[in-house]
């Protein structure tokens, strides 16, 4: 009985951490009380003539997944991203961020077998959405509007959660 009791304060004492390092981590992110989602119009990675920005999310609840190519918690983190989504009417888009070359970004992609629209984002996107730390995400609703957001691993569930 003790052993039990015992764990159990042990879990409750992780979770209660796990959420005060959250909430110390997305303190200077952009704010999730329904603010318009800054504004960008960034080049599609493998084909840089085409581009996409925000308004053509419009009417479709979407995560703005920033990520960098050299992060090892993105790669561990992204296939959750598109396996949260996957059968859901939920979209999804990367931004790739502090990369050194398109090939960089490409070799990543690929890797990780991703089929989301992957954006080659730029300092002026990073500072725009408040990224200071690798994978940082926020979730738009249909008008654009912030709804949620993270910063570090989220599991499959985690995101699945954000996106409701």
């Amino acid at each position: 009985m003790k052993f039990i009791r015992s764990t159990l304060i042990n879990i409750s004492l992780a979770a209660v951490i796990f959420f005060l390092v959250s909430a110390f981590q997305e303190r200077n992110l952009l704010n999730t009380d329904h603010n318009p989602a800054p504004y960008f119009n960034l080049p599609v990675l493998k084909s840089v003539e085409q581009r996409l920005s925000i308004a053509e999310l419009k009417g479709n609840k979407t995560v703005i997944y920033f990520f960098a190519p050299w992060c090892t918690v993105c790669k561990y983190s992204m296939p959750n991203l598109e396996a949260a989504i996957a059968g859901t009417d939920i979209k999804a888009i990367a931004i790739a961020l502090d990369y050194t070359s398109e090939a960089q970004v490409n070799t990543f992609v690929t890797d990780l077998q991703l089929t989301m629209p992957v954006l080659l984002g730029n300092n002026q996107t990073q500072t725009n959405y408040k990224v200071s730390a690798f994978p940082t995400y926020y979730i738009v609703n249909e008008e654009l509007k912030i709804t949620a957001r993270s910063m570090g691993y989220s599991s499959q569930l985690g995101i699945a959660l954000r996106a409701m």
